[in-house]
């Protein structure tokens, strides 16, 4: 630094530094050439000569010590300042560091030492699933697919307009429900009233009670085909969403329209609920999740991460969180306020479902007949299956429209678009030595869209 600025600093003065120079000598060398000097008179007064070593060395260092100090203190000045330079550097470092980190400097230095890029934890192995039961009696599209609370049957609507019972451990037909007039798309069965609730393209939202097998309530008011439903899991309401681009409340026994949930600007696909707030969340075609306030009737947030239609949504029975499915990636959210967790990438296809159970399996199914199972804490995508096509269809008619999990988690029922259902279970001869988990740690990367 200061080698720099010498040619621009103004010129010395010469008899200033001849001055600097004879005093800096007097006071380090003056003892020595004082005692030089008095041997030098005894040697004149005694008649021995001068040129002795000692008198030589004295003359010498006399001549030398304005030189040494011009060359010496140069790089004396240079190394000082860099000197301080660095102790200033690393005195500013450590005080930065306190103040990031807290403590005192050694636990500082600790800290730094055990801080490691976070890496991927290690996913839950699960057994792989596989298929146990073809059941088919639909002429159509199964549309739809909603399990008894008490775990003993199952029911399906479709696009021949019937809504069919079939018992859940044999697969066989209990009952044939008629009185939709085009496709049924949604289904929800009551866990606190003997009570089936259905929905379709004809707009129409049904009531069947079920101890007389036929329809006791019609909720009139959506403008155009309905998609979806959900029931409340503590309040008498059902919820209902559709291709008017609005979701309705409803009382269940008056038939009351009581709200009118309107935000999204285009279909409405997929309505859940639930007790804690947000009581009711909906994802569209328009790229969005909202999540509503149910006593108030208006929006609390509106997620806006995906790029492409999210046509399911789906709530972890245990956790205090929701995934979403669209063709861009499966997103995983954290409740009440919609905190985006991670995404789950890999299911390149239109999404249609998603189901998940109490052990952390989550299910994604598609457009073109795919299913992928996932683990849901960590994303792992453990198996991808292709459902076979029933003999007699086109192989273009593979496609998964629903899906649910009974309420033991063990059994996976599918509403598929070659007109069957199909039943999964999990694999019960598998283990972790003939189905290893591929596990490869990476860097932990949570991309935010």
């Amino acid at each position: 630094m200061f080698l720099s600025e010498e040619g621009s600093l103004p010129s010395l003065d010469p008899k200033a530094v001849s001055a600097w120079r004879s005093s800096k000598a007097k006071d380090t060398y003056g003892p020595i050439v004082e005692l030089v000097k008095k041997q030098q008179e005894i040697a004149k007064k005694t008649g021995i000569p001068t040129n002795y070593p000692g008198g030589l060395l004295a003359s010498k260092m006399e001549r030398l010590a304005k030189h040494w100090l011009l060359c010496l203190l140069q790089p004396l000045l240079v190394t000082t300042c860099h000197s301080l330079l660095q102790i200033y550097q690393l005195l500013e470092f450590q005080a930065m560091h306190q103040n990031l980190l807290g403590g005192t400097t050694n636990n500082n230095t600790q800290t730094l030492a055990s801080r490691k890029a976070p890496s991927m934890p290690k996913p839950q192995w699960h057994p792989p699933w596989k298929l146990c039961r073809v059941i088919s009696g639909h002429i159509g599209w199964v549309r739809c697919v909603a399990i008894d609370p008490t775990n003993e049957w199952f029911c399906t609507g479709s696009a021949d307009r019937v809504i069919k019972i079939w018992d859940l451990a044999s697969g066989k037909l209990k009952l044939s429900l008629t009185g939709h007039v085009s496709t049924v798309r949604a289904l929800q069965v009551s866990p606190r009233h003997p009570y089936l609730f259905s929905a379709g393209e004809d707009r129409q939202v049904k009531c069947w009670d079920l101890e007389y097998n036929k329809v006791i309530r019609h909720y009139h008011g959506h403008l155009s085909a309905v998609y979806s439903m959900a029931l409340h899991p503590t309040i008498d309401v059902l919820v209902t969403c559709g291709r008017d681009s609005t979701a309705r409340v409803w009382d269940m026994r008056t038939k009351a329209n009581i709200h009118t949930l309107t935000g999204h600007t285009n279909t409405v696909a997929s309505v859940v609920c639930q007790a804690a707030e947000p009581q009711i969340i909906t994802s569209s075609h328009d790229s969005t999740i909202r999540l509503w306030d149910l006593a108030a009737g208006r929006s609390m947030a509106t997620l806006t991460n995906h790029k492409k239609s999210v046509r399911a949504v789906a709530m972890h029975p245990n956790l205090y969180m929701f995934a979403s499915a669209s063709p861009d990636n499966i997103k995983q959210w954290k409740c009440p306020e919609g905190k985006f967790i991670q995404n789950l990438s890999g299911h390149n296809a239109i999404l249609n479902c998603l189901a998940i159970n109490a052990d952390n399996v989550m299910v994604s199914g598609a457009d073109n007949g795919s299913l992928h199972f996932w683990d849901f804490k960590t994303g792992y995508n453990f198996q991808r299956s292709q459902a076979p096509v029933q003999p007699g269809s086109m192989d273009s008619e593979a496609g998964v429209f629903a899906m649910a999990f009974d309420h033991s988690g063990s059994r996976l029922i599918t509403a598929e678009a070659d007109k069957t259902i199909k039943i999964y279970k999990e694999d019960d001869e598998a283990n972790e030595e003939t189905h290893p988990i591929n596990w490869k740690p990476d860097l932990l990367k949570r991309r935010r869209y």
